[in-house]
């Protein structure tokens, strides 16, 4: 049964909260007075309609597989690699992160290695914030590479007709100096030594005790079903809505007191419907010939620049997904390598403000929902570092981009 201060803390409303109702209410406001016609009201919330669903379903699927301790197993294991070391936990952090956003995609990473990175921080005291953080700046920052890894790159891949491997041959060495700089702002902003209480992490001597193996067992067999399909390129809300089904039908069988209201994210899923109501109604109403004056009608270096900047910045304001297409319908076609410039603010700048990526908003849900202690982020040093990432990383990989 939910104790007293964690009803309370589930009832009170956090700043985030505010901004994601007054979003929502500032869309169905646009919606009513005729700002946004019903025509393209409905288009839109039909196109995020299955953006809701999986934000809603991997939410409910993520609660019940921290609760099988699946998390807390994996987290053990990771530690015990590390050896006490943060440097060498810091690599394989990096390393794991890296490898799943670029292989899988962004959301996947946020999903599976968040709450993974929160046990570890539980099981050994080492810095939370600094593998929390980890997880999400490379969630964007590592999604250049390949088509799959962000959900911009299968836009930008169809429209200028890269295959992955084509794809790829572009973006490697904007990936390499993105991730570079990832790596410095990471270390540097949340790891060395002065940011950790201890000079070495806590070693757990042995794996935690499974107090529900059942659960446990129908867990790891979700999350290894999850894995595969995104593999096998299913739609990941299909995935999730599934994995989601499969855990609360062995939840009403055997473990009912894990299915609460608290499981759906009403947070996340307001402020995403918010945006893609508000967002439409901006760029009909002069957002689009603003966005086409940064843009410019040139060509060369010079519009690979501004058209890299100008989705950084946009992203960070109105989310990284309408920013991109709101950019890419005022670059000329056939112009690839602006587009590939377009790619790379839309998808490493999206770091300062919480909405600014569908991936750190997830991200956000997750921290404040993890266990009886959530991980407070503090939103000024969250704001001014993700600025400094962002602005070193989308230099870095737009140096690369046109240095190839």
């Amino acid at each position: 049964m939910t104790n007293a201060p964690a009803r309370a803390r589930a009832l009170r409303l956090e700043p985030l909260d505010l901004v994601s109702l007054g979003i929502l209410a500032a869309g169905l406001l646009c919606w009513a007075t005729g700002v946004l016609p019903d025509s393209e009201a409905l288009a839109n919330l039909t196109r995020v309609a299955p953006l809701v669903l999986f934000l809603g379903s991997v939410m409910v699927m993520v609660a019940i597989v921290q609760a099988s301790q699946l998390f807390d197993l994996a987290a053990a294991a990771l530690a015990r690699l590390g050896r006490g070391s943060h440097a060498a936990l810091f690599a394989c952090c990096f390393g794991l992160a890296t490898a799943t956003t670029v292989f899988l995609n962004l959301d996947t990473t946020i999903v599976l290695l968040t709450p993974v990175m929160l046990a570890l921080a539980a099981a050994t005291r080492a810095p939370a914030l600094a593998l929390a953080m980890t997880t999400v700046w490379l969630a964007n920052t590592a999604s250049l590479l390949l088509p799959v890894s962000n959900l911009t790159n299968l836009l930008a891949a169809d429209r200028i007709g890269l295959d992955p491997l084509a794809f790829a041959s572009r973006m490697w060495a904007p990936q390499l100096a993105v991730l570079a700089a990832t790596a410095l702002c990471l270390w540097f902003g949340f790891w060395r030594r002065g940011r950790r209480e201890l000079d070495r992490y806590v070693v757990p001597e042995r794996l935690p005790a499974v107090a529900d193996k059942p659960l446990l067992r129908t867990a790891a067999f979700v999350t290894a079903g999850f894995v595969v399909a995104v593999v096998a390129d299913v739609p990941i809300q299909i995935v999730s809505t599934c994995a989601a089904g499969l855990l609360v039908v062995h939840c009403l069988r055997r473990r009912r007191d894990l299915l609460t209201w608290r499981l759906i994210p009403w947070r996340l899923l307001v402020l995403t419907a918010g945006l893609f109501l508000v967002i439409p109604a901006v760029m009909r109403h002069g957002g689009a010939d603003a966005v086409a004056a940064l843009i410019g009608s040139g060509s060369g270096d010079g519009a690979v620049v501004r058209a890299g900047l100008t989705g950084a910045g946009l992203a960070n304001l109105v989310n990284n997904l309408p920013a991109y297409t709101a950019v890419e319908a005022v670059v000329p076609p056939g112009d690839a390598t602006t587009l590939l410039g377009l790619l790379i603010g839309t998808n490493v700048g999206p770091l300062i403000l919480p909405w600014a990526s569908m991936a750190t908003l997830l991200w956000f849900d997750l921290v404040r929902s993890s266990g009886p202690e959530p991980l407070r982020v503090p939103i000024g040093r969250f704001t001014a570092l993700g600025a400094l990432l962002a602005a070193l990383g989308t230099t870095a990989g737009l140096a690369a981009l046109l240095w190839l």
